[in-house]
């Protein structure tokens, strides 16, 4: 068992997990994790954010020309109102 120390970062506070327990669990830089309550007493519990399956656009074929041909009709008036 390590011990690790809170220390500040910003504005934050951070508790570093030590290189061989982020190598055997694949916590590495970047990763989304969430920091949640055990519900037994001051415990945190540290869990990786599982990903979504980002599927394929449900964009129809229909609202794909509708936008086209919006984008063909009122581009001018839309580029200057960006």
């Amino acid at each position: 068992m390590q011990i690790q120390t809170i220390f500040k970062a910003g504005n934050s506070d951070v508790v570093s997990i030590p290189r061989d327990l982020a190598d055997e669990y694949g916590y590495n830089q970047g990763l989304m994790v969430q920091v949640v309550p055990t519900g037994y007493g001051d415990d945190l519990i540290i869990k990786k954010v599982k990903k979504i399956n980002k599927s394929k656009s449900k964009i129809t074929t229909e609202f794909k020309s509708w936008l086209k041909s919006t984008l063909d009709e009122d581009g001018e008036i839309l580029d200057e109102l960006a």
